[in-house]
């Protein structure tokens, strides 16, 4: 279901001041993109984005009032037609033009107004829509930062994801979240994870109980969000499976919408996960600097043969 934000959010979150139109405030904003309707207000609405919020900056103002009359009236009216438009907002307190107030009243279309600079306020509301509006999901796993690298570590139940985080978190690492992690897609396709907030800061260790990362460890053991770029997949050492001893098969895992490096470690006695886990960090770190040890030895490995069978003939 695609998510939704009333106008009367808006108002309250930015404290807008409503001149007209109060019986639309429970429209909804469908989309973080803003529109400053510049070419509709010259007279060409072919390809009119209604459902933007609307922005009427100091240009488009003083544009309005160069316009004739009869013009003027026709502009507006055609720009306040849309019911799927969920408002329309007037910048540096600027004075609303009559024709759009008494537009904007008959066909129900809240007209706000603010004190800010029309590019400061833009910033603002994208960004606060892009918060609201963004694709969410919730993941059984653990999210640490590891050298900078957020790495979602997920796993069957007992498997010993929070076990590891604690060791990493000893080792001078950071947690996010424990258990549950709440993942937000933003616009640019970017995954960012943080913790509920009622499990904010605790991991619970299977014997221990629940402790307090932040009490325990202090304020540099913990953040609170992360952009999630691993996915780090415990699983049980399974005898007969084959796992790959190279490092050349680049899994990716597809959360919301987005695909994301994943990285499967086996799971035994005497393995130990903190430092694996830290060593897949900084691999990957390498491998987005150009870098990749794996795909050397090959080169190598290929070259050492050719070499061989050279001397053969």
């Amino acid at each position: 279901m695609a998510k939704k934000v009333k106008v009367s959010e808006l108002v309250n979150q930015f404290g807008l001041e409503v001149i007209s139109g109060e019986q639309g405030l429970k429209r909804t904003i469908t989309v973080d993109d803003l529109y400053r309707p510049g070419l509709e207000l010259a007279g060409y609405f072919e390809y009119h984005p209604l459902e933007r919020v609307q922005i009427l900056g100091r240009t488009e103002l003083h544009f309005i009032g160069m316009l004739p009359a009869d013009e003027r009236k026709e502009r507006i009216e055609r720009l306040c037609q849309g019911e799927e438009t969920p408002c329309i907002i007037v910048t540096r307190g600027l004075e609303v033009p009559e024709e759009l107030i008494q537009a904007s009243t008959e066909k129900q279309l809240p007209v706000l107004r603010s004190t800010m600079a029309t590019t400061i306020l833009s910033s603002r509301i994208t960004g606060f829509l892009e918060r609201k509006l963004a694709p969410t999901a919730t993941i059984h796993g653990v999210l640490v930062d590891v050298y900078g690298v957020g790495m979602l570590i997920t796993g069957s139940s007992g498997i010993g994801k929070s076990e590891t985080a604690l060791e990493l978190v000893k080792r001078g690492h950071r947690l996010i979240a424990d258990d549950a992690v709440e993942i937000r897609q933003t616009s640019d396709n970017q995954l960012h994870g943080t913790a509920p907030e009622l499990i904010r800061h605790l991991l619970e260790i299977r014997g221990v109980g629940i402790i307090n990362v932040m009490t325990l460890f202090g304020a540099g053991a913990i953040r609170n969000n992360k952009r999630i770029t691993l996915v780090v997949r415990l699983e049980a050492w399974q005898q007969e499976k084959q796992y790959d001893r190279l490092g050349l098969d680049e899994e990716t895992t597809r959360i919301i919408d987005t695909d994301v490096p994943l990285v499967t470690i086996p799971v035994r006695p005497g393995r130990n996960l903190a430092v694996i886990i830290e060593v897949a960090a900084m691999n990957y770190r390498l491998k987005r600097m150009g870098y990749n040890a794996a795909l050397q030895f090959t080169a190598k490995l290929t070259e050492t043969i050719a070499e061989d069978i050279d001397d053969l003939d």
